[in-house]
């Protein structure tokens, strides 16, 4: 019997961002948000998309795109435990955990960045993804290179 794809109810509700009306950008939006604080979130990542347009004289949808791509990881590790062991599995992504992944990445690697605004880290953390550097792009090597090290298990997937 084929596997149905899940469908969530709240992918129904989201809708696009009031300035560049892209979904994708206002889940981003979402995953900035602190507290229910939306419009501070909003500013945030507004600020960055100007500041992004400013220094790459570039269209900010493209840059940010171009980052979620480079930054969504192919492979990730699951454990598993078999026969009284734990294994760690190395497992494909799946498309809506990749872009999950991708926009936690980021959000972590611009609040970790020392220094400046919100805004600035954001659009530099962005900048940094999109020329494939910086901390999410790391994080996701890190997890790549931890899957690649225990292919050996993929068997017991």
């Amino acid at each position: 019997m084929p596997r149905r794809k899940r469908v969530y109810k709240n992918k129904k509700f989201l809708r696009p961002d009031p300035k560049f009306g892209n979904l994708q950008l206002s889940k981003f939006i979402n995953f900035m948000m602190r507290d229910g604080k939306k419009s501070v979130a909003q500013a945030i990542v507004y600020g960055a998309m100007e500041r992004i347009s400013e220094e790459t004289k570039n269209d900010p949808l493209v840059v940010f795109d171009t980052a979620m791509r480079n930054v969504s990881p192919a492979l990730e590790v699951k454990g598993r435990r078999v026969g009284g062991s734990n294994y760690q599995i190395a497992i494909e992504v799946r498309g809506d955990r990749k872009e999950t992944l991708a926009m936690r990445w980021l959000r972590d690697a611009a609040r970790s960045r020392s220094g400046h605004t919100m805004p600035e880290k954001l659009a530099s953390e962005i900048m940094d993804a999109a020329n494939k550097e910086g901390g999410a792009m790391k994080k996701r090597a890190d997890v790549h290179r931890m899957a690649e090290a225990n292919r050996a298990f993929s068997h017991f997937a």
